[in-house]
C-alpha cells in the first residue's frame, strides 16, 4: 500500500513539474557581440543559456534546438545584434523570446549589455546595462547578476561589490609624473649641541664660527602619485653648507614629501646623511683644570696631566662629542619640513621652514630656490588593448 501511494505521489510531482514547464515561455539565446575578450560568442551564449535556466522562468532552447535554423540562414549566424534579426531569428525558431547581448572590454572595465525580445509582440520586453571590474574569468558570475536583477532576484551582495567596476578619482593627465629640479639656497640657525660645537675654539676641536650657516645645494624632485589637489613626491638634496665661513659641511637629504591643493602647500620629512667627527672627551663645567667650559679630549687630557700631574676627578666621565680633530664617522639625522610652492606659468619658486633634529641639537631654518617644469608623462597611461575574435 505504502508503495503504491509513493509511485502515485512521484507521478503526481512528475506531471505538476512538466505541466509547469510546459506552461513555461520559451527563449532561445542568440550569440552576443563580444569585443576587446578573448571569450568566443559561442561560450558567452552558453553562460547566459545556463545562468537563464538557473532562473526557473524559461524553457530555454539549447544550441541543438537552434542548429536547423541557424544553418539555414547566414545572418542568423553572424551579426544578429539588432531588434529586427532578433525577432526574425525568434520567428524561426517559434520561441516566445528571444536573448542577445553585448560584453565590450573597454580598458579596465567590462560593460555587459542584455536584451530580451518579445517575439509575438515584436517588442523589447526587458534589457539592462551594467559596468564591471575587468575579470574576465568572472564573465558568467557577471551574467548572472544582471539576469538576477533583470528579474528582480536578489542578488549576492559580497560577489556583486568585488566585480562592480570601481570608479577611481581621476588622475589628471595634466599634472601627472612631473621631474622637477632646481638649485636650492638658505640659511640655518644652529642650535643645541651643534651650536656649542660651532662656537668652540678650533684648538679644542669646534668650528670656530657664528653660530648660523648659509646652505646651497641642488634638489632632485619627482612626483609619483598626482591629482588635482594631492600629490606625493619623492625628494633628493645635495646640500653644502657654511662656505661663507670657510667650511664645507656636505650633506644629502632623503624625503618623501606631500603637496595639497592648488595652492602647492607642502609637508616632507625623511632622514639626511653626513659626516661628522668625534672624540672621546669631557667638558670642564666647573673650570677646576683651568678654563670653565674648555672641552678635553682624551689627547688633550692625556697631555694636560702629563704636565701637570693631575689625576681624572671622579665627576668626569669621558664621552663621544664632535671634535673636528676626532675620527670620521656617518652621521644621521631626521628633517622636517613646512612650505609652499609659488607658481608662475612653468617656473616654480619653493619656499620652506625645517628643522633637522639629531641627538641634542639640530638646525632650524629657511631653504628657497626655484625650478622649471622640465617633462612629465601621464599617470594613467591607456591599458594595451586585447585581441578582438
Amino acid at each position: 500500500m505504502k508503495k503504491t501511494l509513493l509511485l502515485i505521489t512521484a507521478c503526481l510531482i512528475g506531471m505538476i513539474s512538466q505541466a509547469q514547464t510546459e506552461t513555461m515561455p520559451t527563449i532561445a539565446v542568440a550569440n552576443p557581440n563580444v569585443n576587446g575578450l578573448t571569450l568566443k560568442p559561442e561560450s558567452v551564449a552558453k553562460m547566459m543559456r545556463l545562468e537563464t535556466i538557473k532562473l526557473k522562468k524559461y524553457n530555454v532552447y539549447d544550441e541543438f534546438d537552434m542548429a536547423d535554423v541557424l544553418k539555414a540562414k547566414e545572418e542568423f549566424r553572424t551579426n544578429c545584434y539588432g531588434q529586427n534579426c532578433l525577432i526574425k531569428l525568434g520567428t524561426e525558431l517559434k520561441v516566445d523570446y528571444i536573448m542577445c547581448g553585448s560584453i565590450d572590454g573597454l580598458g579596465n572595465k567590462i560593460a555587459l549589455t542584455i536584451k530580451i525580445v518579445d517575439v509575438k509582440n515584436q517588442t523589447l520586453y526587458k534589457s539592462a546595462v551594467k559596468e564591471f571590474d575587468n575579470q574576465e574569468t568572472e564573465i558568467q558570475r557577471m551574467l548572472e547578476i544582471v539576469l538576477y536583477e533583470m528579474h528582480g532576484f536578489t542578488v549576492d551582495k559580497v560577489i556583486a561589490d568585488r566585480l562592480t567596476f570601481k570608479n577611481e578619482p581621476i588622475t589628471s593627465n595634466n599634472i601627472g609624473k612631473i621631474n622637477n629640479s632646481g638649485p636650492r639656497i638658505g640659511g640655518a640657525a644652529l642650535v643645541g649641541s651643534l651650536n656649542e660645537f660651532a662656537t668652540r675654539p678650533t684648538s679644542q676641536g669646534g668650528l670656530d664660527i657664528a653660530p648660523f650657516v648659509s646652505m646651497i645645494g641642488y634638489q632632485f624632485e619627482g612626483q609619483y602619485v598626482g591629482t588635482e589637489n594631492f600629490s606625493a613626491l619623492v625628494e633628493g638634496i645635495v646640500n653644502v653648507s657654511g662656505l661663507e665661513q670657510g667650511k664645507f659641511l656636505p650633506s644629502f637629504t632623503l624625503m618623501n614629501g606631500f603637496r595639497f591643493g592648488k595652492n602647492g602647500w607642502e609637508f616632507a620629512f625623511g632622514p639626511r646623511l653626513s659626516i661628522k667627527h668625534t672624540s672621546e672627551g669631557f667638558f670642564d663645567e666647573t673650570g677646576e683644570y683651568g678654563q670653565q667650559g674648555r672641552y678635553f679630549s682624551r689627547s688633550d687630557w692625556n697631555q694636560y696631566a702629563m704636565s701637570t700631574g693631575t689625576q681624572l676627578g671622579q665627576n668626569y666621565t669621558f664621552e663621544e662629542n664632535l671634535d673636528m680633530r676626532g675620527s670620521s664617522k656617518l652621521s644621521t639625522s631626521f628633517v622636517i619640513a613646512f612650505g609652499r610652492t609659488f607658481r608662475a606659468g612653468s617656473l616654480n619658486v619653493p619656499v620652506n621652514l625645517f628643522y633637522t633634529s639629531q641627538k641634542g641639537g639640530g638646525f632650524a631654518g629657511i631653504n628657497v630656490g626655484f625650478n622649471v617644469q622640465k617633462s612629465k608623462q601621464p599617470i594613467n597611461k591607456p591599458a594595451p588593448q586585447k585581441g578582438y575574435y
